[in-house]
């Protein structure tokens, strides 16, 4: 089975469902309400953080140049009421897509991945970032709606094509082994090889070549608990599991 391959079109259409659902959970919400998904913060917290990202990627994106920016991404949150930040993740939110309507997805523009260093990463991630903190937020407010199958499926995919191979992880150490996951809902498997430090995403269509390849650990469920669990936002006991457990620790995105 292979994997998605997304569009353009298709992550702006995510983003246009997304966006506004994360708007209404966190309007619904006091502004000091916890996000327990994300220890620490409030509404207010993930509302802002959300709106520097926009700001940041929109800028990036938009860049015109395949070089790095100057400004890291890493900004404080501010103390503003919780309206404000509301009426500030709008703003940010209708400048990216006013830029990703546009956008030619073949231009240069600067990501941290190992991927190639085009304009069109940027929709993906930030469909991927608003689905996963629109969860948060309904979490929130206890009204948490899984990632649509397909949206997620490609999510799970970007965690294993570009967040692990980037080094983004939150174990590695000596972990050696095949890790399978499958997607009951998107008729997807993946594939990830850990190698200790290093992690390689496997053809579907060649796993077989010798024994080496079966995986010591499967792990199935919907394409949205999959992404959830890869992001640590739902424990991988709460899918099908089998196998050993520990490779787990190497395949979350941190």
């Amino acid at each position: 089975m292979s994997r998605l391959h997304g569009t353009k079109d298709f992550w702006i259409g995510a983003l246009r469902a997304e966006g506004p659902a994360f708007a209404a959970a966190v309007a619904e919400a006091p502004p000091e309400t916890p996000v327990l998904s994300c220890p620490g913060w409030t509404v207010t917290d993930l509302t802002w953080h959300l709106a520097n990202v926009y700001r940041w990627v929109r800028d990036v994106a938009g860049s015109g140049t395949a070089g790095a920016p100057q400004q890291s991404r890493s900004q404080p949150v501010e103390p503003v009421p919780g309206v404000v930040a509301v009426q500030r993740w709008q703003q940010a939110y209708d400048d990216l897509m006013a830029l990703f309507d546009t956008l030619d997805p073949e231009a240069p523009a600067w990501n941290w991945a190992p991927q190639p260093k085009k304009a069109v990463f940027w929709p993906r991630r930030m469909a991927h970032e608003t689905a996963v903190h629109r969860w948060d937020a309904q979490l929130a407010i206890a009204a948490g709606e899984p990632v649509e199958a397909k949206l997620a499926a490609d999510g799970v995919s970007e965690v294993l094509d570009t967040w692990l191979p980037a080094g983004r992880r939150i174990a590695t150490g000596p972990l050696q082994g095949v890790v399978r996951l499958s997607a009951v809902d998107a008729d997807q498997e993946w594939y990830l090889r850990l190698r200790g430090e290093g992690v390689a995403l496997l053809d579907t269509g060649t796993i077989l070549d010798h024994d080496d390849h079966h995986a010591r650990v499967h792990v199935s469920g919907t394409a949205s608990d999959l992404l959830l669990a890869l992001w640590g936002r739902v424990s991988f006991d709460t899918l099908t599991l089998a196998g050993d457990r520990t490779l787990l620790d190497g395949v979350r995105a941190g």
